[in-house]
């Protein structure tokens, strides 16, 4: 297994620079989504196969295929025809596809060449997870369920639409402040 977890590192930090020095936001994205599968691996590798699950259905399943439709949706750019046809072209894929391929053999390699065992440690279960995340850090998670709802919260603000004539409070004695006074 310590040869999966370090080719799966070498993959990931290569494919974490690609994301860093591409300039387009699709191929960036691209190489992001091996770098977050390459991690798993080297999770799994690990033993930690929950923290292995977690990462590939999280982050490389819903976060960076929710990235992916959003980038392609805005089409940022003026000719969006154009624009899509740079991105089937041979040298946009062939870099994930080669980390992919790689990753592709070391995978098989690990499950058919290796045995049971992880390099060392134990193997976590979700239930070890649980009930350290909820036990002596669970003032750790409340917190961090706090700030993402903080964040969730401005970023609906920051992104809403104002309507003229919209009422800014939900006062029924007529005090309110609608959007065309506030303005005046």
């Amino acid at each position: 297994m310590e040869f999966a977890f370090y080719i799966c590192g070498l993959i990931a930090i290569l494919a974490t620079l690609r994301v860093i020095t591409h300039t387009n936001p699709v191929h960036a994205l691209l190489y992001l989504i091996i770098s977050l599968l390459a991690i798993s691996g080297v999770f799994f590798s690990l033993g930690a196969y929950f923290a292995g699950a977690l990462e590939i259905i999280v982050y490389a399943g819903a976060i960076m295929v929710l990235f992916v439709f959003v980038v392609m949706m805005l089409n940022l750019g003026g000719s969006e025809i154009e624009q899509e046809r740079q991105w089937l072209k041979p040298q946009v894929w062939i870099g994930p596809a080669i980390l992919s391929a790689i990753m592709l053999v070391v995978i098989v390699y690990a499950i058919l060449g290796v045995n049971d065992q992880g390099i060392d440690g134990t193997p976590i279960s979700a239930k070890a997870v649980g009930i350290t995340l909820f036990g002596p850090y669970v003032l750790a998670v409340e917190l961090a369920s706090m700030l993402l709802l903080a964040g969730l919260v401005v970023a609906f603000h920051v992104g809403r639409e104002e309507r003229a004539g919209e009422v800014l409070s939900n006062r029924k004695d007529g005090s309110a402040k609608r959007k065309t006074e506030e303005h005046a």
